[in-house]
Parts: structure tokens; sequence; C-alpha cells
């Protein structure tokens, strides 16, 4: 452990996953009245083979009790790394989350070598929108508001449910997740290509992801996951979740994407009612998603005009590491 102030701090390890989910869920409740994360969850986290628990999380101590966690998540090409971390309530004046920040900016600085020498690096943290002290903190240390993106949630009570309605010749139906994992990520990736900040990774990186998170998620059901189809292509695509845990009784779109030549034709819509009603018929009370508020594909106004409300706003903060080319979308092609 290497000494820092009157604390110490170490990389995290698996046998600190119980203390950070107690921790991350007392500043969740704090923050927002919910609990947002439980061990297996992290655990699949910290266990992705993308994530060396080693170099990439770091905690904060007093004593034997911890008081901050951060980790930090740089993919191929290195270019955008998003940061996280957490503060006990109790040493929001001590100085922690400014060394919290300062990891998060030295740990992404180490990877800029493995970044394309004329690309854009930054970081980047997310925040609840109402935690203003945390947005402060961010701001002192160099970031900037670049993005707000929505919690949306239907009340299923308050929910008619509606004919899925297809263009002629195409159907929604499940996956089959034996074979057609590696063709639904193709057309997310086809599908979020026009999303802010989407960066292309690897193929076969991206798909072991997918293989490896879906071993570990509990969450996980291949039932509701939905595709549709035009002939043998795919159009779209949502890959829905059993519910989340700060509410079992809330069913969870997690990806839901429409590939380019099937945009505006109201698949987007279909797959949404789809979704209401399957979860309606096994007894879930609401179901939500997460969207960019000023989604260049123009998702948050399909999901307004479904029904779905905001309920939660969480801004996301950059700081730019070395300037230079930005490699993320910032716009729709043409």
């Amino acid at each position: 452990m290497q000494a820092v102030a009157q604390y110490t701090q170490r990389p995290a390890s698996l046998a600190d996953i119980p203390a950070a989910v107690a921790l991350i869920n007392r500043c969740s409740l704090e923050e927002a009245n919910v609990i947002e994360i439980n061990e297996a969850e992290l655990a699949s986290e910290w266990e992705d083979p993308e994530f060396n628990i080693a170099t990439d999380s770091l905690t904060m101590w007093d004593g034997e009790n911890l008081i901050g966690v951060a980790g930090l998540f740089n993919h191929d090409p290195f270019v955008h790394g998003y940061g996280w971390s957490r503060v006990h309530s109790d040493y929001a004046a001590s100085g922690v989350q400014s060394q919290l920040l300062d990891w998060l900016e030295q740990r992404t600085s180490q990877d800029i070598a493995k970044a394309p020498s004329d690309a854009a690096v930054s970081v980047y943290h997310g925040v609840l929108s109402t935690n203003h002290e945390l947005a402060n903190s961010l701001q002192s240390h160099g970031y900037s508001l670049v993005r707000h993106f929505l919690r949306m949630v239907i009340e299923l009570a308050d929910y008619t449910p509606q004919p899925v309605q297809l263009p002629e010749g195409l159907i929604i139906r499940p996956y089959d997740p034996a074979t057609e994992l590696p063709a639904v990520i193709t057309a997310v990736r086809d599908a979020f290509r026009d999303h802010w900040g989407f960066i292309e990774s690897p193929f076969e990186k991206e798909l072991k992801h997918w293989e490896e998170m879906i071993s570990r998620e509990p969450n996980y059901d291949p039932s509701l996951f939905f595709i549709v189809c035009d002939g043998d292509q795919i159009a779209a695509v949502a890959m829905c979740w059993k519910h989340i845990t700060e509410d079992p009784k809330m069913g969870w779109v997690g990806t839901l994407g429409v590939c380019r030549p099937w945009r505006r034709k109201g698949l987007a819509k279909a797959m949404l009612y789809h979704a209401f009603n399957e979860f309606a018929s096994r007894g879930q009370e609401r179901v939500g998603l997460g969207v960019d508020a000023t989604s260049l594909t123009g998702a948050t106004k399909v999901y307004s005009d479904v029904g779905m409300k905001s309920v939660r706003q969480f801004d996301r903060y950059q700081k730019v590491l070395r300037p230079g080319v930005e490699l993320g979308t910032e716009t729709v092609e043409a």
C-alpha cells in the first residue's frame, strides 16, 4: 500500500467486492434513493478480460474502511477512457475525490502511446445531474460538460398493449443464441455507428466481450433478445434484460438499434411495443432504458412518442488529454 495523506491507496482486488458494492450503494442511496449494483454485477465488470483490475482500479482506505473507489475502461483504439468514482460522503471534504480524479487522468494518459498518433485522447466521467459537488470537482479538474443522458421509463399500468406493426415482408422474432450472436453484434455495430461518441472496436474483441458478459449476467434471457428480419438480413435489434438491480419490477431495454437501410420505417417503435407487451405478460410493472438526450438518430423522440418519460438525468464530462482528430461520431453521416 502507498500512503496518500492520512489514507492509503491500492488497486482493488476481487476480495474488495463486498466493500466496494456497499460503498457504491451507499452513494446511490444518498443521491437517488436506489440500490445501484450487486456483488455479481461488480464481479462481472472486474472479471471482464478487457479490464485489468491490477491497473484499471483504485481503492482508498481509512484504516480498514473503504472510503473511495474508482475504475477506468479504456479499450482499443485507446482514445476514450471512461472513468467512474465513488467517495464516502463522510470524506467529501478530505481530498479523496480529487485524488481519484487525478488517478483516472494519469491512468488514461498511460495509454496515449497506444492510440493513433493524430487522434484526440480524452477521459470521461459520468455524474448524476443532481450531484453538484462531484460536478464542481470535475470542472475544477479541467473537465467540461459535453452530453446529457436520460433514464426513460414507462409504467405498464398506464400502457394499453399495442399491435406490433412492421412493413410488409419484415418479421420480429427471438434470436438463436447458438448461432446468431455474431450477426446480432454486426447489426448493433451498424446501428450504433450514428450514435454520438461511437468508435468501432475490433470485431473479435467486441464479440468476445459480449460472450463473456452474457455468460456472467444473471439477468440474461435469450428469449428477450429480439431481432427484426428482412429476409435473411437483420434490420433491427432489441437486447433486453429481465430487470435491473435497483428495481426488480422494471424490465430493461439494454440495446435498441435499427440498421441504416431500415430507418424511419417504424421499426424502433414496433420493437418497443413488442418489448412492452412481453414484459407486461411476464408481470413486470415498468420498462426502462437509457438514451442520449440529444440522440443523433432521434431516439429520444421515439421513446417519448410511445409513452416513456424521463425520470433521471446523467451528465457526461470530458477532459481532453491530447488534442487531435476526434475519432468518435459527432454528427450523423448523410
